[in-house]
């Protein structure tokens, strides 16, 4: 048995949360994708019975019940969110502390992105030197989001054995594991440092949990 399924999406605002900063004059100076876009996404789920009873040429306790089954997800990752937490813009776009960060925009200055997945070699995820603080009393040109971060490869599976009783009761034995394969996956929307001020700026700073 088997369920796959694949979504295409693309989500655009002018601001993903209170804080986001927004130009009144020019509205789609800040149009920009969304902080939860997410582009691909491909899950798959399945049930495969395992046929020792063929195997061995013989059908009992032993041999009856066995099943693998799980759930396997690549998706890409959400985009990148740039900011500055300088205020030069002089818009007092400040944080609250509880739903927002400071989020004036830097300033790009259209240099390639040398966008790398890969945090092990101790590089940053693109190339920061094309982003600046803005001029004071200025907007910086740069969009909120028009990169990605780290996307997902993921594997969860169950080893099951059902193993009759009586006419009426079983018992089943499983072991489930989660990220089985336990590859490092730098995922999540705030796994990317986005802010321009920031001493790890660029770099991959978080990543889900492990094999569990």
């Amino acid at each position: 048995d088997f369920l796959l399924g694949y979504t295409y999406s693309k989500s655009i605002d002018q601001g993903s949360n209170l804080g986001e900063q927004l130009n009144p004059l020019n509205t789609r100076a800040t149009r920009a994708i969304s902080a939860f876009d997410m582009r691909h996404n491909f899950i798959a789920s399945y049930r495969v019975s395992l046929p020792f009873d063929r195997i061995f040429a013989r059908s009992n306790r032993l041999t009856d019940g066995w099943s693998v089954s799980g759930t396997t997800r690549f998706s890409t990752g959400f985009p990148v969110t740039l900011y500055d937490d300088s205020d030069n813009s002089l818009l007092g776009t400040l944080g609250n502390g509880l739903n927002n960060s400071l989020l004036d925009t830097p300033e790009y200055n259209g240099a390639p992105l040398n966008i790398s997945m890969n945090p092990r070699h101790g590089r940053p995820e693109f190339n920061t030197s094309a982003f600046s603080t803005e001029a004071l009393g200025q907007l910086g040109n740069s969009r909120r989001r028009f990169f990605y971060g780290p996307g997902i490869s993921n594997f969860d599976l169950t080893l099951t054995k059902s193993l009759r009783i009586t006419e009426s009761k079983s018992f089943e034995f499983r072991l489930e594991a989660f990220n089985a394969f336990n590859p490092a996956q730098f995922y999540g929307a705030a796994s990317v440092d986005g802010e321009v001020n920031d001493p790890h700026f660029g770099e991959i700073v978080s990543a889900e949990a492990p094999r569990l």
